[in-house]
This record gives structure tokens, C-alpha cells and sequence, in this order.
């Protein structure tokens, strides 16, 4: 049986394909995996998605700033790029396999980023069936992700008040 698994490649010079970039670690725009940062309100489900070049301590507050309030609570992991923004912070350690966490007693688990691994999922399941998409290419792929998200936030109610307000100023 031919490529049997543990079966080492006859020709060196030739080595099989690899399927996608499997490196290590996080990825950056130079080494062809461009991150996404996201954020996701917890009570409204709105979603900001936005593909940048790395995620550095620079990028990672001037997104979270941007797309949050200042009242805000933020929930992230333990990426050291979090420490330094200016919003309330809690953050949950998997290293030390935590996933969830309840600061006040109360009983409810409120320190977690569910949400956002959520949201994560809903986009890797609309880039899927492109099967890889070119990185020039892939902000705009990523803000049909947002706005399908988003989308699913519009209710009757909300066009009611879009069109009060547009009736308002006519």
C-alpha cells in the first residue's frame, strides 16, 4: 500500500506537500498568516472584525479603543498585548487551563471569552468553503464576516427606529 503513515518520502528533493502554514505561534502579515482582531459586545452582539499586520501591544489597544466604550469591561486571554489598555481587564489564563472564572462569588462565571471564540467560529466557518483566500484579499472576506454577524442583529424593530430617525430629519 503506497503512502502508508510513518512511510518515509523516497526522493528528499521532493518532499510531500503540506497542507495550509502550519506555524507556530501567532501569525503575522510578513509570514503570510495575517491575524484578525475582533471584538464582540457581550449585551449587543455587535462585531468589529479587522485584518491587521501583526498583534502587537500598539494594534491590539489602538483596535480595542477604538471599537469599545470607555465603560466598557474587557475579557481577553492572557496575551501580554492586552496589558496595557485602558478599560477595565480581566482576563482568563489557558496556559493554565482556565476557561472560565468567577471573580464576585455570585455564581456565575462572567471572566471568560466564549463570546469571542464564538464569534471566531462563525468566521472560520464562512472562510472555509473558500478553502484559503489570498491575504490581499482577505479584509474584504472578513467584513462580509462581520456584516453577516452584524446582520443577524437587525430586527423589525431596529429598521423602525432607522426609519424614524431618516423621517425626522426629511
Amino acid at each position: 500500500m503506497r503512502g502508508k503513515k510513518g512511510e518515509l518520502h523516497s526522493d528528499p528533493e521532493d518532499p510531500p506537500r503540506k497542507r495550509a502554514n502550519k506555524q507556530r505561534g501567532h501569525g503575522t502579515y510578513d509570514n503570510d498568516r495575517p491575524p484578525i482582531v475582533g471584538t464582540v459586545g457581550r449585551e449587543s452582539g455587535h462585531v468589529r472584525l479587522r485584518v491587521v499586520h501583526n498583534t502587537d501591544r500598539k494594534t491590539l489597544e489602538a483596535h480595542v479603543h477604538q471599537f469599545t466604550l470607555i465603560e466598557a469591561t474587557c475579557y481577553t486571554d492572557e496575551w501580554p498585548a492586552y496589558n496595557h489598555i485602558i478599560r477595565e481587564h480581566a482576563t482568563v489564563c489557558h496556559a493554565e487551563h482556565e476557561w472560565a472564572r468567577d471573580d464576585d462569588g455570585d455564581g456565575v462565571r462572567e471572566v471568560h471569552t466564549n463570546t469571542a471564540e464564538g464569534m471566531w467560529t462563525d468566521v472560520r466557518n464562512y472562510l472555509r468553503p473558500f478553502k484559503g483566500v489570498h491575504k490581499d484579499y482577505l479584509s474584504g472576506y472578513v467584513a462580509i464576516a462581520e456584516f453577516r454577524r452584524n446582520l443577524k442583529r437587525i430586527s423589525p424593530e431596529f429598521i423602525a427606529r432607522i426609519v424614524a430617525l431618516h423621517t425626522d430629519y426629511t
